[in-house]
């Protein structure tokens, strides 16, 4: 019942968007009869998932996809070093600016609403936007996954972390691996029709996929609650999301990545985005997350530092 209508949402939805960018919503074939999605894939784009103010179009010029870019890279820019990682504003300049998907430059992610706009609930909307929020530093274990390098971007959507971003795809005759260089997430998706047992589930959700003539289509539940915040573009995806996504060659060059988010729990409706990432013969490294990590030592210092200053001065002011 669930993969059944989660097909049927996500038909709708690429029905809808074929309507709403004027065209097809079947791939189209590129000039190889038969492109393979296996391989390494690269993005390098500066990913915002929403309509960014005053742009409500979803295809942009090469000109104001350039002023766009530099617009939201410099938001993102100074979240990541007010907040999170001082180091990575020093890739946004290096960054191949606003997505690219069949020559087009787009302006966001997101396809469906037509208006750009995730539709988050009231609660949602205020989280997401509160982000980062202030967790709890007693602990290493109360600190986000990701700062504690349990988590990388493997996690559908595939979305996080768009600077310099590599995957690798092998298929075998029964499953289909992705394998995402940040974190080293590896997610094994298996060719059937049901998903496993709820005491089998990883941290990546539980995959199953089916091959719709070229296109991969793969659907994820069970993805940890606790992952919930995603970073780089923000975006919230609860342990009740049904996540979506359609692999399409469109050359052999190009992949088309087409996702959609069934989650009642945090949007009033399911939504469609899309992006397409691009062949690359560069080599996939190691994501070595922990060795030499500073910063959750700080983290738990700072804390500590903090409670003896707000100590000092209430003993200061008893005196």
């Amino acid at each position: 019942m669930r993969i059944t209508m989660a097909a049927g949402v996500l038909a709708f939805g690429l029905a809808m968007a074929g309507s709403a960018l004027g065209q097809s919503p079947a791939p189209a074939r590129g000039a190889h009869a038969k492109p393979s999605l296996e391989g390494v894939w690269r993005i390098n784009f500066i990913l915002p998932m929403e309509a960014p103010p005053g742009t409500p179009q979803l295809v942009v010029s090469e000109k104001d996809a350039k002023v766009i870019a530099a617009a939201v890279g410099k938001a993102l820019s100074e979240q990541f070093a007010a907040g999170l990682d001082p180091e990575l504003p020093s890739l946004v300049p290096q960054s191949d600016g606003l997505p690219i998907v069949r020559g087009q430059r787009r302006a966001r992610v997101v396809v469906l609403p037509v208006d750009g706009k995730l539709p988050y609930t009231a609660a949602a909307r205020k989280e997401a936007e509160g982000f980062p929020p202030d967790g709890s530093s007693d602990n290493p274990e109360q600190r986000p996954n990701a700062e504690r390098c349990l988590v990388g971007d493997g996690q559908p959507p595939l979305s996080s972390f768009s600077l310099d971003s590599e995957i690798q795809i092998v298929r075998t005759r029964d499953q289909v691996v992705i394998l995402a260089e940040y974190g080293d997430d590896v997610r094994i998706v298996p060719l059937t029709s049901q998903h496993a047992p709820r005491a089998l589930w990883s941290r990546l959700g539980d995959s199953i996929g089916r091959w719709e003539g070229a296109t991969l289509v793969i659907e994820t539940v069970g993805m940890p609650d606790g992952d919930r915040v995603r970073l780089a573009p923000t975006l919230i995806v609860s342990g009740d999301a049904t996540v979506i996504e359609r692999l399409t060659p469109i050359s052999d060059r190009e992949l088309l990545y087409q996702f959609t988010v069934v989650d009642p729990k945090v949007f009033t409706a399911p939504w469609l985005g899309e992006f397409s990432w691009f062949r690359t013969k560069l080599p996939m490294y190691e994501h070595a997350c922990h060795e030499g990590n500073y910063s959750l030592p700080n983290v738990l210092a700072g804390a500590r530092h903090d409670e003896a200053v707000a100590k000092a001065k209430v003993a200061d002011a008893g005196r």
